[in-house]
């Protein structure tokens, strides 16, 4: 079984990311205009009391003019917070806004994070009776057992809206779909396997009964707490353990694991012992699921037991049981069939069809997504991974049609293929393209340089590229400036990176050498001119080392203009042979991924060069994992107006033409036309229209304008410009970029590094 690095991070960058920008993770929008008087007007007063008297007449329309049919409660009195225990309401709160970012995240859910600060089960189930018509559903998360089975069943009771305690049932609906698959591999029936659950909370009572619902006879199941095992007669049991006690005469685990298929831990580390995995029956199957350290450890199973299933909680190992397989995609498929619970139907369906994912061919998109690795269904892939982007088609697909089947939907889908493909097109692609990215880069560890290594945010992402096992980095700076830089921002001074500079003679005589062979004939430079370049300038220096195979990429820019780190960084490195050189940016906005070029290097393009700038762009977003559709963008739309600058675009579309390529592509037209499909019916004639998701601007003025207004004005998430068609992998970040911006451009060339066939390193 393999074993990966788990990502550490210090409490000072885990701080600075929960502060950085703004506090907190999460924010609210306006889904509609709110910039004339009139916009004003009627989402206020007067306009308001339409939508009002129309709930009032019918309560159900809350669905259709309010945000309700979208919005989950992530509630929690932090009483049982992530394993630390009982830290109170408020010291959830970053944990709950967690919540609510990785429902939007997964499943395009908007959930609002409310800490209630009270102990009393009964007080917090009035509390949420009273706000819960607001909500399309109800997620409760780390409150302590018994509250949470009270609070839950309950809130079940008396409202009418899906109420789901994750803690629970998210765990029990991932540990079932591993289990049918397991069960499946070793070709063991649900209906004769043994089964012990070591552990009695609310994750274990979850996946008792679902296990139970699933197939599992009741007398099949041993459960194990503190004091031993549950069984009929057992003094002081309360009405929940009581429902899973048992006729037997064990009374320890290690008595209940003798001839057992199954052991399931929601425990404590250590529980489980090498001599007890021995006991087990032929093909074991065992989830040791305590965090952060499970009952054992993979390694000590496979000592004894060549021929057992692991799963754990962790994601350094293979087959992790993770409730982000779950409750995103569960509450997607109940709000929306406006159910008015969360049932047992629900729960197995949402688990058959996890465990039905995992045993089909994973195609091209979903490999991409996990860096380049294509798991195959058997003992070390029994579920799929967080980050498959077909969960979020198949799952909540599964769980509406249970809730329609049941009888608890107030909504029919009429077409659930046609369902699926809108659920495809909530989630981008693009959220899981550095995901990829950065799993395949910590395959095969590259050295990256950061050459502005004393700045703030390149030495925050240096540090992060190292601590999250990226890679390798090398920062270009002086030590002393490193020591004194690290204790400004409160990092600790034990700093395991290289740190290089021209002080380094080897080096420096090596790469004034490189330098001058180079540049004598092409700029007819001295040798004394080219060791006062490499001496004096850390971008050369960093291009340098990638030139000449000290490192296998860089990143550089944030503290001066674009232009300025480009036109050292040409002194030292050629375009690639046969490709035009250009800046291509990655927007990310309300669900739409496109990439725009040439942002940085071309300032008025020829038609030849817009024509070459399109090939190179859908070559490199073919390796995004994307379908290349080109628009060359224009103020016109196919001729209208006619200008000279029109005539210029439309020499570069006929080009295209002539090249016969291997992509869709089209203009000129106006970016409103590439990109929205309303304007489809008005050119039918092109495939383009409205589908776009690469735009060639006119000119690199048009294009920083419009990237740059995206990011600041509309909030577009930005990566790059990348530097595209340089012989090496060097990336330049824009003037002032975030630590994040820098560290996913340092990804990106690592990437590179690994995919790209370069020039030959002198």
């Amino acid at each position: 079984m393999k074993k990966t690095k788990i990502d550490h991070y210090t409490d000072k960058e885990a701080l600075d990311f929960h502060n950085g920008n703004k506090a907190g993770k999460i924010e609210i929008i306006s889904s509609k205009p709110m910039t004339s008087k009139r916009d004003l007007a009627l989402a206020y007063s007067p306009g308001v009391a339409a939508p009002v008297r129309a709930i009032a007449e019918n309560p159900d329309a809350a669905y259709d003019y309010t945000t309700k049919g979208n919005l989950v409660a992530v509630i929690s009195n932090g009483t049982a917070i992530l394993g630390m225990g009982n830290l109170g309401a408020l010291a959830s709160k970053p944990v709950m806004e967690g919540k609510a970012v990785l429902f939007k995240r997964f499943a395009d859910i908007d959930a609002i994070d409310l800490e209630i600060d009270c102990n009393d089960a009964n007080e917090i189930i009035n509390s949420i009776k009273n706000f819960a018509p607001s909500f399309g559903g109800i997620n409760l998360e780390d409150i302590a057992a018994p509250d949470c089975f009270i609070i839950e069943e309950k809130l079940k009771e008396i409202l009418d809206i899906p109420v789901l305690h994750d803690d629970q049932h998210g765990t029990a609906i991932i540990t079932t779909a591993a289990l049918i698959n397991a069960l499946d591999i070793s070709g063991k029936s649900i209906k004769k396997i043994k089964v012990v659950v070591n552990g009695a909370g609310a994750s274990a009572m979850a996946c008792a009964n679902l296990f139970k619902n699933s197939g599992v006879p009741k007398e099949n199941l041993t459960m194990v707490d503190t004091k031993g095992v549950i069984y009929r007669g057992r003094d002081n049991l309360n009405q929940w353990k009581s429902a899973h006690a048992i006729e037997t005469k064990n009374r320890s685990l290690d008595q209940a694991i003798e001839g057992a298929d199954v052991f399931l831990g929601l425990s404590a580390k250590g529980t489980l012992s090498k001599d007890m995995v021995k006991k087990m029956s032929k093909d074991p199957i065992i989830f040791a699921c305590a965090n952060p350290d499970p009952e054992i450890t993979p390694e000590e199973i496979q000592e004894v037991r060549a021929d057992a299933i692991i799963a754990t909680g962790r994601s350094d190992y293979p087959n992790q049981v993770n409730n982000l397989l779950g409750f995103p995609y569960i509450f997607r498929g109940a709000l929306d069939v406006r159910a008015k619970t969360v049932n047992e139907e629900m729960k197995v369906a949402a688990a058959n069809a996890i465990a039905a994912l995992a045993r089909e061919d994973v195609p091209d998109e979903v490999v991409a997504a996990m860096g380049g690795d294509r798991p195959h269904y058997g003992k070390e892939y029994i579920i799929p991974s967080t980050f498959d982007p077909r969960l979020i088609s198949v799952i909540p697909a599964a769980v509406a049609k249970a809730a329609m089947d049941s009888g608890v939907a107030r909504k029919n889908i009429e077409d659930f293929e046609v369902y699926k493909e809108q659920l495809k097109q909530r989630l981008d692609p693009s959220v899981t393209i550095m995901q990829g990215i950065n799993t395949q880069i910590k395959k095969n560890k590259k050295r990256i340089v950061f050459a502005d290594g004393e700045d703030e945010n390149t030495l925050k992402a240096a540090i992060a590229f190292k601590n999250t096992g990226l890679g390798i980095p090398i920062l270009v700076a002086k030590k002393e400036n490193i020591k004194q830089r690290l204790k400004e921002i409160g990092y600790s001074e034990n700093l395991d990176i290289e740190i290089t500079n021209s002080t380094d003679k080897v080096k420096r005589e090596k790469y004034v050498n490189f330098l001058f062979q180079k540049m004598q004939r092409e700029q007819g430079l001295l040798e004394r001119d080219c060791d006062r370049m490499v001496r004096n300038d850390r971008v050369i220096w960093a291009s340098c080392m990638v030139s000449c195979g000290d490192a296998d990429g860089a990143v550089t820019g944030n503290t001066r203009r674009y232009g300025s780190s480009l036109e050292k960084i040409t002194k030292v490195v050629d375009p690639r042979p046969g490709e035009i050189m250009f800046g291509l940016n990655m927007i990310v906005n309300k669900g739409k991924t496109v990439f725009v070029g040439d942002t940085s290097v071309h300032e008025y393009p020829s038609s030849e060069q817009l024509a070459e700038i399109a090939i190179s762009s859908a070559r490199v977003v073919r390796l995004f994992g994307f379908d290349p559709k080109v628009a060359f963008v224009s103020h016109s739309t196919f001729g209208q107006p006619l200008t000279s600058r029109t005539k210029h675009i439309k020499n570069a579309v006929n080009i295209l033409k002539e090249k016969n390529v291997d992509f869709k592509f089209d203009g000129d037209m106006q970016p409103d036309v590439a990109l929205n499909d309303q304007y489809k019916e008005l050119y039918p004639f092109s495939e383009i229209v409205g589908n776009a998701n690469i735009l060639i601007m006119p000119g690199q003025h048009s294009a920083a304008i419009s990237y740059k207004m995206m990011r600041e004005l509309g909030g577009a998430k930005v990566i790059g410009p990348l530097l595209i068609g340089l012989a090496q992998p060097i990336e330049i970040a824009p003037l002032r970029s975030s630590t994040s911006d820098i560290l996913n451009l340092a990804s990106v060339a690592a990437y590179s590094a690994g995919v790209i066939t370069y020039n030959n390193k002198n």
